[in-house]
């Protein structure tokens, strides 16, 4: 039987259900899961280029990259980036055979979760956060917005914003003017980490919401974040971190065996991971 051989590196990451996922993709395609979980808040003198060198020596399939090191995931890769996403400033998986090759499930996995959704074609969107998964968010939403709407990217670091703005295509919105944008947005995104967890926090004020027609968070523990909750009372239609994370994790077992199970098998398969 072969087995997969890979492992998570990130920050915080002991609540992840990656692993759990990546071992019932693996149950069905005949193959044994070995996985570590690498968590950088521990070490605070993590480097992560040396660690992937030394998994790739070791003879590991590959490794899965979060907050905070998809950017730098990316700088590693170099010209070493799947076509699709080469584009991206920011990945999240990496395989090492029979070459590296980086890819940003991230990516994909949101494009197959707004198919899932029907929202295409989207209007304005407001997207809180210019991190890594914003990285794979907001090229993602470009490419299903319809031609005269607008991505406007907001982060407490204006810089970032700027600077992910300027590099896809959209447009830096100063967090003074989040309430005037978001009552004109179709969409309202959580880009974040608030909300994760025990964080009762939400980017978007509740009072902000309501004139817009769906909500997402990249969040998925929990499913129904302050965030999407509070979108929900206001009566927006409302797409989880969990939905993306169900196609993010389909689409890295790919990446890392070459194997294409049936989607809508697998996301049934998924679903018992889904956290309360």
């Amino acid at each position: 039987m072969t087995t997969l051989r890979a492992g998570l590196i990130g920050a915080h990451i002991g609540r992840t259900r990656l692993p759990a996922a990546l071992d019932i993709l693996c149950s069905m395609a005949g193959w044994t899961l070995d996985f570590t979980l690498i968590d950088t808040a521990e070490r605070p003198a993590f480097d992560l280029a040396r660690t992937l060198d030394l998994a790739r020596a070791d003879g590991w399939t590959g490794m899965t990259i979060t907050h905070p090191w998809k950017p730098q995931a990316r700088l590693y890769a170099g010209t070493a980036a799947n076509v699709e996403i080469a584009h991206l400033g920011a990945l999240n998986t990496l395989t090492f055979s029979p070459v590296l090759c980086g890819y940003n499930t991230d990516y994909t996995g949101f494009l197959g979760a707004l198919e899932a959704a029907g929202l295409a074609p989207l209007g304005d969107v407001v997207m809180i956060g210019a991190g890594g998964v914003a990285e794979a968010l907001g090229p993602a939403l470009l490419a299903r917005m319809s031609n005269d709407a607008c991505l406007k990217i907001a982060d407490i670091e204006p810089a970032r914003a700027e600077n992910l703005a300027a590099r896809i295509g959209a447009r830096r919105l100063d967090m003074a003017d989040l309430p005037a944008a978001c009552a004109a947005a179709d969409g309202v995104i959580n880009a974040t980490p608030l909300g994760m967890g025990e964080d009762a926090r939400s980017p978007f004020d509740p009072i902000w919401l309501g004139s817009q027609r769906w909500a997402f968070d990249a969040v998925y523990t929990p499913t129904n974040t302050p965030f999407l909750q509070a979108a929900g009372a206001a009566g927006l239609t409302c797409l989880t971190g969990f939905e993306l994370f169900r196609h993010m994790a389909i689409g890295s077992f790919t990446a890392y065996t070459g194997i294409h199970l049936p989607a809508p098998d697998a996301l049934d398969r998924l679903l018992p991971l889904r956290p309360d």
